[in-house]
């Protein structure tokens, strides 16, 4: 099959990455691949489309390469990846979603015109059907990490001189520290008799290293193979995220794939208002505190229940997060569109 992915780079949380990893396994598949990107504002990409006459085009992010009205020009099968609230914040899905309230959603000449719509969660086909989203043409595939090979799982191996091994007496936190990610909350509550890596970098760094106990190290931010290397070494990855989101964040798939159990927090909106609670609950990978929990008692928990759920863990990245199954959804998601894209 000829897929076309349009994407325009510069979008953070992860989606840059996760945009050529999904390119990277369809080639493996056998499909032949155009990536039609640009970094910044760029033309339209209907001229590299009708030279590369795909088989299906899968849209992705298109703020601020691309406009919208090239889309109705085209006549193809149209695939859209949605992710709201990951890539641009929470205020962006603020806005996106009190635009929808207005029937903005159902205006959108790439929402109007896709044949296919991808979610990352059964949360988000939820909201984007209480929108006014056909609910039918609303697909569930979470994004996937790629297999972490051997060498990668071995934390001796090859260290990077950016981070050090850890000895798995440590915790840590993997995330961009700004507001929505609540690191900055955990770092001011963390116990001395604990130690913390904290991975990342943000605008809220001078703040958390003030707040931050001794036992807390900022390491800044890696590069995803240290990352990989490192993860293995330690005791569980805590992830505080606040507030609502409605796809689990591509570091839980990462902390799976490494064998490491997560420890999630609730926030103030209650058990259903975020994503990654009720996977950790529901996938059986790792406990659950909330905000006001004593935290002390929450990591007590967590250590002596996460050595039993490394392979556990393992298991489920491969199962619901791995490569192979996010290649076989995505087939799936583009046989759907009948015998033009397919044949």
């Amino acid at each position: 099959m000829r897929i076309a992915v349009v994407h325009g780079f510069g979008a953070p949380g992860g989606e840059d990455e996760a945009v050529l990893d999904q390119v990277a396994a369809l080639t493996r598949a056998g499909h032949e691949l155009r990536l039609v990107s640009v970094n910044g504002r760029g033309r339209g990409p209907l001229e590299a489309l009708r030279a590369f006459a795909p088989d299906v085009v899968h849209v992705h992010n298109l703020f601020p390469a691309f406009g919208r009205a090239w889309i109705t020009e085209w006549t193809g099968p149209v695939v859209a990846t949605l992710r709201h609230g990951r890539q641009r914040g929470s205020r962006f899905a603020a806005l996106q979603f009190a635009w929808a309230a207005r029937g903005g959603l159902r205006q959108d000449p790439l929402l109007r015109r896709a044949d296919r719509l991808v979610v990352l969660s059964e949360a988000s086909r939820d909201a984007y059907a209480r929108a006014g989203l056909p609910r039918e043409r609303l697909e569930v595939v979470p994004d996937f990490v790629p297999t972490v090979e051997a060498a990668e799982v071995d934390a001796g191996a090859d260290v990077d001189p950016e981070v050090e091994v850890a000895d798995g007496g440590a915790w840590v936190c993997v995330g961009r520290l700004a507001p929505e990610k609540g690191v900055l909350e955990l770092v001011r509550r963390w116990p001395e008799g604990e130690r913390l890596d904290v991975i990342g970098a943000g605008p809220l760094e001078g703040r958390c290293r003030a707040a931050a106990p001794a036992s807390v190290r900022l390491r800044g931010a890696v590069g995803r193979g240290v990352l990989r290397r490192a993860l293995p070494g330690y005791r569980g990855i805590v992830l505080p995220g606040r507030g609502p989101r409605r796809a689990v964040p591509l570091v839980y798939a990462e902390a799976l794939a490494a064998g490491l159990p997560v420890l999630a927090f609730e926030g103030v909106e209650g058990a259903g208002s975020s994503a990654l609670p009720r996977a950790v609950r529901s996938e059986g990978t790792g406990t659950v505190t909330t905000l006001d929990a004593h935290l002390p008692d929450a990591l007590d928990v967590a250590a002596k229940i996460f050595p039993t759920l490394r392979e556990h863990c393992r298991a489920v990245y491969a199962k619901r997060y791995g490569e192979a199954v996010w290649t076989e959804r995505t087939e799936h998601v583009y046989a759907g569109l009948g015998p033009s894209a397919t044949e």
